[in-house]
């Protein structure tokens, strides 16, 4: 009788030809939050021409999103599991929407600021709720993995489809733009989400623990950001207290998770060695990864003197890897095993990173387009694998902080990569000589970026311009290339650590019930 009554109650849940529909929906907001992370780095320079911020305003433009969202994203997950995902999903829909019309006028860096900060914690709300949602509307394990397969290509495609859709627009219209294109998106989303999504939660959840969201916000903000100010202007007295104190409260944190009832987010997770074992090696991989993806973007501007849309489409071979990858992974997975299919997808990447070991100003693009394609292929092979992994260890009531804790170490793992191998290419490009005959004011704003001495050399004459943007060009490339080199052994090792974490882990076949 009890068995005939789920069953009823999952499929009254899940109407057969209605579940794809609700991915499609989920997929558009996946989709959108990509594309916000990624789009705004075009649009800075116009943007400091319009509301002329401070260099520390400008930082924190481009820093408060991903703080936001690293900072709530587990206390989000947990709130959907309390309140119902589709309700969280679709309430932050709607705030993303309204939010990204501040972001479009704001015509001061304080509101500009602000404006970023509340669409990160838009943002905080769509991420675990649309993972979350995905677990709990495929019951089939075989189309759960094609459906977390086709979520992870769309974040993947989303971040790729950033800078061309940016750059078009940027060529076109003005730089609010990039923000207005998310309203569309987010019409659609709710419309079509009230209808075709099921709503889904913890049936026992327990109360929301505010000291605990209080707690992990400070924790996770408090460390990224320590990370961040020491990788880009040394450990100062400030930055070491703010780090403390990050590393105070989530070690608080872990502590009252294990004493709560009803924690925020349940720390014995991580007794399951499959889920940890995934988690870590999301973590790693990116760390190795988000220093490519942040330096590439400049090189193929500043370096090789791309427009920013030619930039965009010269990195799109990731996104095509990484899709196709991601809706085969499941499959491969089941055939052979979870281990292999991660542990080659990590290999994968850190050999194309050496690769880049030998890039060069002149480097054509053939290499460039290579190395990318097999990135993402390597890359959606393994979180795609990774990410069902965590869904399947993990009770359907306590989806949505598994996948909190999934994307909290995606904003981690990027925030070390670019604050570690971000100095890693700061610390050799600052170290470049001065070319004779250029002024101390010109040296000094070079030696902070090569945007700035692209900058700085467009006021010199002729001969003294060119040659400080040679000596600049020439110091990235080898600061990039030292960064990769770290990037790959990172990868190639977090190969050998998945390889052994991983080992009989397998991804589920049968129908739950």
């Amino acid at each position: 009788m009890t068995s005939t009554h789920l069953t009823a109650a999952e499929s009254d849940q899940t109407p057969r030809p209605g579940r794809w529909i609700a991915l499609t929906v989920l997929v558009l907001a996946v989709l959108l939050v990509a594309v916000d992370a990624t789009v705004l780095g075009l649009a800075t320079p116009f943007l400091s021409e319009d509301l002329k911020p401070t260099g520390t305003q400008l930082l924190w433009i481009g820093d408060i999103y991903s703080f936001v969202i690293a900072g709530l994203l587990v206390s989000m997950g947990s709130l959907g599991d309390r309140i119902g995902r589709k309700k969280l999903l679709l309430t932050g829909a709607v705030a993303f929407g309204g939010v990204s019309v501040l972001n479009a006028y704001a015509t001061t860096p304080e509101m500009m600021i602000v404006a970023r900060a509340l669409l990160g914690v838009a943002g905080a709300t769509l991420m675990p709720a649309t993972l979350a949602l995905i677990r709990n509307i495929f019951h089939d394990p075989r189309e759960r993995s094609l459906a977390i397969g086709i979520w992870g290509a769309m974040a993947s495609a989303g971040a790729a489809v950033g800078p061309v859709v940016g750059g078009f627009l940027l060529e076109h219209f003005w730089w609010g733009s990039v923000f207005l294109i998310n309203l569309p998106v987010m019409a659609v989303l709710v419309i079509v989400g009230i209808k075709t999504l099921p709503e889904s939660k913890n049936p026992a959840p327990g109360p929301w623990d505010l000291t605990s969201v209080v707690l992990s916000l400070v924790g996770v903000v408090g460390v990224v950001y320590a990370i961040k100010e020491a990788a880009a202007h040394g450990p100062g007295w400030d930055v070491v207290v703010v780090g403390l104190l990050g590393a105070g409260a989530l070690h608080w944190f872990v502590r009252r998770q294990l004493t709560l009832p009803a924690p925020l987010l349940d720390i014995r997770l991580f007794h399951h060695r499959g889920f940890s074992g995934a988690v870590l090696a999301d973590l790693l991989t990116i760390l190795g990864l988000s220093g490519l993806v942040f330096f590439l973007s400049q090189y193929l501007q500043l370096v090789q003197g791309r427009r920013p849309l030619e930039a965009g489409l010269a990195e799109l071979p990731a996104a095509v890897g990484a899709v196709a990858a991601g809706l085969l992974a499941g499959t491969i997975a089941r055939r052979y095993s979870v281990r292999s299919v991660v542990a080659g997808g990590l290999a994968a990447i850190g050999l194309s990173l050496a690769a880049l070991v030998t890039i060069s100003q002149s480097t054509g693009y053939p290499l460039l387009g290579a190395v990318l394609l097999i990135v993402g292929v390597g890359a959606g092979f393994s979180f795609t694998v990774t990410a069902d992994v965590i869904l399947s260890s993990v009770p359907k009531e306590h989806a949505g902080s598994a996948s909190a804790v999934s994307e909290t170490a995606y904003e981690l793992g990027a925030a070390l990569g670019i604050a570690l191998l971000g100095s890693i290419v700061t610390g050799v490009y600052r170290g470049f000589p001065t070319p004779s005959g250029v002024p101390a004011d010109a040296a000094s704003a070079a030696h902070e970026s090569l945007g700035g001495a692209v900058e700085a050399a467009a006021g010199l004459p002729g001969h003294s311009g060119a040659a400080l943007v040679a000596a600049a060009q020439e110091a990235f490339v080898d600061g990039l290339r030292f960064a990769a080199g770290v990037g790959a052994a990172v990868l190639l090792a977090t190969s050998v650590v998945a390889w052994f974490l991983l080992r009989g882990q397998k991804l589920e076949d049968g129908v739950e019930h």
